[in-house]
């Protein structure tokens, strides 16, 4: 059973492939046989702009800049241009050319490039100035009566990215694939809205195809790229790299557009106004959720009051109002039209997003809907346009969000949206994201895991209204409400660092969101799957996102360099890959390079309003080597900036590469003015160097030392070198200093990242898998690892959930370096401990290479309810996880739809069913046992609900190891009896999972599921 936007996909797609039946190969048409250009007739030259006849085909080739030029083929002679004016932006002078005719081609060229054009036959071949090959044709263009194409040889060891959103991937090389530009409508894994007919190479060229027809890219040996049209028209770009080549593309194109300070906070968007699914409500209503935000004391930037199909709105000027009484602006969404835009952004409408009712054929209405309501906000307001879009083409990285429209919550699309936003970033495409947990189904789990590493994109936003639940934030209870917190908080405090990225996007056209190939470009792996399921947020972090049910992350590639746990400190050496790595469920995997310097905004606020120009400035800093980052300011919100009322400053970081020495931090005059601006500011910083300096001083002069947190708080002004944070880091804060004058801080006699003694400090690990019961008595292992020096005097403890009641260790003399010590802590839950995943944090505090240190790890340690006896239902006991492919599974109901208790009685070939389960594919159910129960029973199959639809296997898993599997059933298969042997057991998972690659209709009934237990 499916929702009506999947149906309607879902008809879309039938649609579809009845016109192949008919137009497509093996129809009434056989394929055509492709027409290839011939010899070279004619030639003349107009300056930058070159014709070459060939026949009655034309070429024409005109340079843009001395790295960009245009070839367009006319079959019929005659050069049409569909996109006009819309996408490619005037570029002003071109540059000075030559050509020579050197017998066998003509040369035509530029002081950075030659573009060779042969006679017989007309192909083309681009060279640098330097006579290095960037690409070569290896036939002519073709065309047929619907297509032209490019064939070109691909090198050894070239690698090819972009085509805009790809879904599932992008972030890796597309080498061996084919990959399509087009209205698919699939935004799921393996569709691709929001497409661009971009491509670049490592080769060190890029390939914009100037049309609005689907294109098809293969990039294997040779690499063909195809349009869906008559006439072929591209620009090419030739760059050192992929960033050069991007910047040349959106200089082209248009350069990614400057958001609204509140639009890189979360937003929200549902109904308010006669909801299907809600109930009656007003618009009004929407000021209830906003205050959720905050008595939660949760970000929230914006909210979208109309967001679904038919709602309309009322008291639009008092929504917005109250709305930003509450810091926030109002969005609307359209499915109609633009026509009243001017009345609602004079009401206060600052957001814009449009339905994918705007995509006309070849994408034109859909970039045209973007630049209109972009427009549209700024005509009428004093505001930046801010628009968002689910399907948009080129040039629509200048005017809105690029978004990958509906889907559901689940741990598959936690992995597939990983690579996709990334990706996208190498087609210039700066601001791509989903909607936390997706639209329908997920979970208090995917939820939270999937907030989490989407405050490293710079945009996002939750939606409520269509799934069995809303999905604020806020809605879960703990620990999800305060881990979704922090991490919000965390995306707040970084907006100084996303914003001078949003700023450098519109001079580069890279965004925030990065794979690792475009910043590691010579690193082999970085082009492959081995980085697929991470990506970098600007320069200096490093994400690699949870996407399976599990507190661990293995495959976690760090390219070369010094790279630092986020959460602890723990320094690594790439590259390498890190395996196991504890991961529990307030915990993102997240890394940061050695040499960052990240401005961010400290205190904890709520909203970017919260800030005065008084407020304090914060650097976060991982001393190697010299490093810099340069912030950027304005106000925020207005257009002003593009005046030039805007500020930098720039910050400069000098250490040694390596172990000990001195920190110098410059942190120069803030330079440009806007409204608003700070003339005089606080600062803090946090210096990672793992040893504590022996002075600090301001400008030559020593600043107090300070005697713990308490003093640390309270001062003015002064530092304190707090051994327990993150392996160790000097703390120092400023009183108001003037914004117009530069300061320097230097820290003596202390260190670069990692210590003075690089690799002394020691490693806090804990076993995977450790149990503790609700109430009762237990014990926790910690494993403490010495580095490369002795770990003397160690003592571990634990940070537990409250109530908790812990006995601490005895201390350990010495740890040998390089050696391994396992230490027992007494652990009792409290009694009302809830069962599950709790997160744990072990401290080791010790002595190593004559200086006290403190290492620590967060982990998870399961709490197990108390195992059954006697005979007992599956859907009676506690489930440890349940994780659905539609909706949550049900309890003695059949899967029904996406909401919680909305199926029917559960039947299966007639038969009724008063206990059960009620999944749908792909299904996990875990229960504890305890090693209590001897057998399962059940009766498999899928829900007479279902009407023969629907195909699956059943399995039954214990401790890791399958014990049953039934055959594929399918809706009109008879019921299929379970009778598995459990004992000594002491976790069972009941799985069901997809066996056709259709999950449409695969309601599997775990009837009369049973456990016998002594």
């Amino acid at each position: 059973m499916q929702s009506p936007i999947r149906m309607r996909a879902v008809v879309a797609g039938l649609l579809l492939g009845l016109l192949t039946v008919f137009a497509g190969p093996g129809g009434a048409h056989a394929e055509p046989v492709p027409t290839t250009v011939g010899d070279v007739t004619g030639f003349t030259a107009q300056g930058p702009v070159y014709r070459l006849t060939a026949g009655q085909a034309e070429a024409r080739v005109s340079f843009v800049s001395p790295e960009t030029f245009r070839i367009e083929l006319a079959p019929d002679g005659g050069f049409t241009d569909p996109t006009g004016s819309d996408i490619v932006l005037p570029q002003g002078k071109p540059p000075a050319t030559r050509w020579k005719d050197r017998g066998d081609r003509y040369e035509l060229g530029t002081s950075k490039v030659t573009l060779r054009a042969y006679k017989s036959p007309l192909r083309f071949a681009l060279h640098r100035a330097d006579g290095t090959l960037l690409w070569a044709e290896t036939k002519g263009l073709t065309w047929t009566g619907d297509r032209t194409t490019q064939t070109l040889a691909r090198g050894a060891d070239e690698q090819f990215y972009g085509a805009g959103m790809q879904n599932g991937r992008g972030n890796t090389s597309h080498r061996g694939k084919t990959v399509e530009v087009g209205v698919d409508y699939n935004w799921n894994d393996g569709g691709h809205p929001n497409s661009v007919p971009f491509y670049l190479s490592s080769a060190g060229y890029g390939v914009y195809r100037n049309t609005y027809a689907p294109n098809t890219y293969v990039f294997g040996e040779p690499v063909t790229t195809t349009a869906q049209e008559q006439r072929f028209d591209a620009y090419y770009f030739a760059g050192p790299g992929a960033k050069d080549v991007i910047g040349q593309y959106t200089k082209l194109t248009g350069k990614p557009f400057m958001p609204p300070v509140y639009g890189l906070e979360i937003g929200d968007a549902d109904c308010y106004l006669h909801n299907a699914n809600r109930g009656e409500r007003h618009t009004l209503d929407a000021l209830k959720v906003a205050d959720g935000y905050v008595e939660h004391d949760m970000p929230n930037g914006w909210m979208l009051v109309n967001d679904g199909y038919g709602c309309g709105y009322e008291n639009l000027a008092e929504t917005a109002q109250g709305l930003q009484q509450r810091k926030m602006q109002l969005g609307l969404w359209t499915e109609d039209g633009l026509d009243k835009l001017a009345d609602q952004v004079k009401a206060g409408q600052r957001v814009a997003k449009l339905d994918v009712a705007w995509v006309g054929a070849g994408y034109k209405f859909a970039l045209d809907g973007c630049k209109d309501a972009y427009a549209g906000i700024e005509a009428n307001s004093t505001a930046r346009g801010f628009t968002w879009a689910p399907e948009s083409w080129s040039g629509a990285q200048r005017c809105g969000v690029q978004w990958s429209g509906d889907q559901a919550g689940s741990w598959e699309y936690i992995r597939w949206q990983i690579p996709t936003y990334a990706g996208a970033s190498m087609s210039g495409l700066a601001y791509t994201t989903g909607d936390v947990d997706g639209i329908f189904g997920g979970s208090p789990q995917t939820y939270t895991r999937d907030l989490q590493w989407k405050m490293f994109l710079p945009v996002t936003m939750t939606m409520d209204g269509w799934a069995a639940s809303d999905k604020q934030p806020f809605r879960y209870g703990e620990p999800y409400t305060s881990i979704n917190r922090d991490y919000l908080k965390l995306h707040e405090s970084l907006l100084p660092y996303i914003y001078s990225y949003a700023h450098e996007a519109t001079k580069t056209g890279v965004g925030l969101a990065r794979p690792l190939v475009l910043e590691y470009p010579d690193d082999p792996k970085a082009a492959t799957d081995a980085a697929k399921y991470e990506f970098l947020s600007g320069e200096d972090f490093l994400v690699a996102p949870v996407y399976q049910d599990a507190a661990e992350r293995d495959g976690i590639y760090l390219p070369k360099g010094t790279w630092i746990d986020y959460w602890s400190g723990r320094t690594y050496e790439g590259p390498t890959t890190v395996d196991d790595y504890s991961a529990p469920l307030d915990t993102l995997p997240l890394f940061v390079r050695a040499g960052a310097t990240v401005p961010m905004w400290p205190g904890g606020i709520r909203s970017y309003a919260d800030r005065g120009a008084g407020s304090p400035l914060a650097w976060d800093i991982y001393p190697q080597g010299s490093s810099s980052f340069t912030l950027y300011e304005d106000d925020g919100v207005t257009r002003e900036h593009r005046s030039g009322k805007y500020a930098t400053q720039r910050a400069d970081v000098d250490a040694p590469k390596r172990g000990a020495g001195d920190v110098t931090v410059r942190i120069g005059a803030s330079r440009g003015t806007f409204n608003g601006k700070s003339h005089a500011r606080p600062y803090n910083f946090t210096v990672h160097t793992a040893d504590s300096p022996s002075s600090v001083e301001l400008n030559g002069r020593d600043l107090p030392r300070l005697s713990g947190r308490a003093a640390f708080d309270a001062a003015g002004q002064g530092w304190w070198y707090d051994r327990d944070d993150r392996g160790g880091v000097v703390k120092v804060k400023t009183a108001a200093l003037p914004t117009d004058r530069g300061f320097e801080l230097e820290l003596e006699d202390t260190a670069a990242v990692g210590g003075a003694v690089p690799g002394s400090a020691a490693v806090v690990a804990a076993p995977a898998g450790q149990e503790l019961a609700a109430g009762a008595p237990g014990k926790v292992a910690v494993d403490v690892t010495a580095g490369a020096r002795d770990a003397t005097d160690v003592s571990v403890s634990l940070d537990t959930p409250a109530g908790w009641q812990v006995t601490p260790a005895a201390s350990v003399d010495r740890i040998p370096a390089g050696t391994t010590r396992r230490v027992e802590v007494a652990v009792t839950p409290a009694r009302d401990a809830e069962p599950g995943e709790a997160t744990l944090t072990a401290t080791a505090r010790y002595r190593a290479a004559g200086e006290p240190r403190t290492a620590v790890q967060r982990f998870a340690a399961g709490v197990m309810p108390p195992p059954p006896s006697g005979d007992v239902w599956a859907s009676d006991l506690v489930w440890l996880t349940s994780t659905n492919g539609w909706g949550p599974p049900e309890r003695d109901r059949s899967n029904g739809e996406s909401g919680a208790s909305d199926g029917h009685t559960l039947t299966l070939a007639g038969q009724t069913y008063e206990k059960g389960i009620g999944a749908h594919a792909d299904s996990d159910i875990e229960v504890y046992l305890g090693g209590r129960c001897t057998t399962f029973t059940a009766d498999t199959g899928i829900d007479d609900e279902i009407n023969g639809y629907g195909e699956v296997a059943f399995s039954v898993e214990a401790d890791g190891e399958v014990l049953w599997t039934s055959p594929k059933v399918t809706g009109a298969s008879a019921t299929v009896p379970a009778e598995v042997d459990v004992t000594g057991a002491r976790h069972v998972r009941l799985k069901v999972t997809d066996t056709n690659g259709s999950k449409s209709g695969d309601h599997a009934d775990w009837a009369g599921a049973r456990f016998r237990c002594g």
